[in-house]
């Protein structure tokens, strides 16, 4: 190759020593300012460099001899500084790949089989047992409420929820656990069952 593309002007040799001179000046001032102003090291060389190319687009400012030069190189980072803030404000929050991500869902064939199974053995106690079961356990009610809602003394609301436990536990001791009764029938009973009823 010959030559550069574009030939060097005179005026594009002395625009760039001028900043040079204004970096070596006001640099170290215009880096402190611009940290202090972001709170970042980084972000503040950033806001540097744009406040140098704005000063090389326009070294006009720079030699007319109206006003600070310094004081225009502080005015132009803040601007830079606000105009920053002002754009990330105006964006939505980025988020990362991760968040995005749909969450890990437990296989939840495990609790639908327990809950098939405790269904099917609830079935086999009787109504009464049931009752005071779905009350306490399922309705989550205290042994007062339960009794209230069922018509019955607290005390028996006790004593049938001791026994249920006990038919309960004797039904998946056995393994006699049936599927849950559907078709709204009544469910039978094993014989040992009907002797635990209060």
């Amino acid at each position: 190759m010959a030559g550069p593309l574009w030939p060097r002007t005179r005026r594009g040799s002395t625009d760039e020593v001028l900043i040079r001179s204004v970096y070596e000046e006001h640099g170290h001032a215009l880096l402190a300012y611009a940290t202090r102003l972001t709170g970042d090291r980084a972000t503040a060389e950033d806001v540097v460099q744009e406040t140098l190319i704005r000063a090389w687009r326009h070294s006009e400012v720079l030699v007319n001899g109206k006003g600070s030069v310094r004081g225009w190189l502080l005015t132009v980072a803040r601007n830079i500084v606000t105009d920053r803030y002002r754009a990330k404000a105006a964006r939505p929050a980025e988020v990362s790949g991760a968040a995005a991500a749909p969450p890990v869902e437990q296989d939840h064939a495990d609790s639908v089989v327990d809950t098939m199974t405790v269904l099917g053995a609830l079935d086999q106690l009787s109504p009464e047992h049931r009752d005071v079961l779905k009350e306490l356990y399922y309705r989550q009610l205290s042994v007062a409420e339960a009794a209230d809602s069922l018509g019955i003394p607290a005390g028996t609301v006790k004593s049938r929820s001791h026994y249920a436990l006990k038919a309960l536990r004797e039904v998946f001791r056995q393994g006699n656990v049936k599927e849950g009764n559907r078709m709204g029938r009544p469910p039978q009973q094993p014989a040992g069952l009907q002797e635990v009823v209060a």
